[in-house]
């Protein structure tokens, strides 16, 4: 692990030049650029905001920004992870002919998928004041959860970017489990809905209903999060980081044969 920390320190400049690469090139050629970092979610939020209130008869104050604080964490879930699939995949050029620590590439994807969200944050920021719900020192505790959800979507982006080049499928059926996971997250709903219903447990499995949560507390209800739930999800993380940091050295070995 210090060898790899090490590598890591020692081409920091080619992490960071990948991540200028994948922020830039995501929107290369668009008329608005890094603008559709705003007009995305938003657009999706102004779909969701229309349509699902009339599906669950949803009378949640500000059901706008609650929507808003839901969307944003998960557009950058998905993001990352629909980019780790090529992420290797698609530098096989330069994976054969030179030589660098392979895991900058799905680090860097997360890290440019990171600083997106932080720029799309500033969405959430003026919900919050146009709303009037504005802030509370509970906004403290936005570190801790921006953390454990990189260390999160790290672990899944050192297995998918690996796999993927073996099993050129997964793509399809991350793809599939990613549509499927949107409803199992309380993004559009609260989870209050299913209280004391089995269905809330379930729903409570999945680590991004956590973070989610805990999003929507610090932001919108303006309460302290579950820090005991919040710990066993980064306690998750982080072992899931290990192993998928392992099944990543693993399986680059054979890269420059598969790609």
């Amino acid at each position: 692990m210090r060898e790899t920390i090490n590598n890591l320190y020692n081409y920091r400049q080619l992490l960071k030049t990948n991540v200028k690469k994948d922020i830039r090139g995501k929107y290369k050629g668009s008329f608005l650029g890094v603008l559709w970092s705003f007009i995305n979610p938003l657009l999706l939020t102004l779909v969701y905001a229309i349509v699902f209130p009339f599906l669950l008869k949803n009378t949640e104050a500000n059901y706008v920004t609650f929507i808003v604080i839901g969307m944003l964490p998960w557009n950058y879930f998905t993001t990352v992870i629909t980019l780790s699939h090529s992420c290797v995949l698609y530098s096989g050029g330069i994976i054969k002919k030179v030589y660098f620590p392979r895991e900058i590439l799905p680090i860097s994807v997360n890290i440019s998928g990171l600083i997106n969200f932080l720029i799309s944050c500033i969405i959430i920021f003026i919900f919050l004041i146009v709303s009037k719900i504005g802030f509370s020192i509970y906004i403290l505790f936005l570190p801790l959860i921006v953390i454990t959800q990189f260390i999160l979507l790290q672990g899944i982006t050192f297995i998918i970017s690996a796999v993927n080049v073996y099993i050129r499928d997964l793509e399809y059926i991350v793809t599939f489990l990613i549509n499927m996971l949107f409803y199992a997250t309380p993004i559009l709903y609260s989870t209050t809905l299913f209280e004391g219903s089995f269905i809330k447990y379930l729903i409570m499995l999945n680590p991004m209903a956590t973070i989610i949560n805990s999003y929507r507390d610090i932001l919108f209800y303006q309460m302290m999060p579950n820090i005991k739930l919040i710990l066993i999800v980064l306690l998750f993380s982080l072992v899931l980081l290990y192993i998928g940091f392992k099944v990543f050295k693993k399986l680059e070995r054979g890269f420059a044969e598969e790609v």
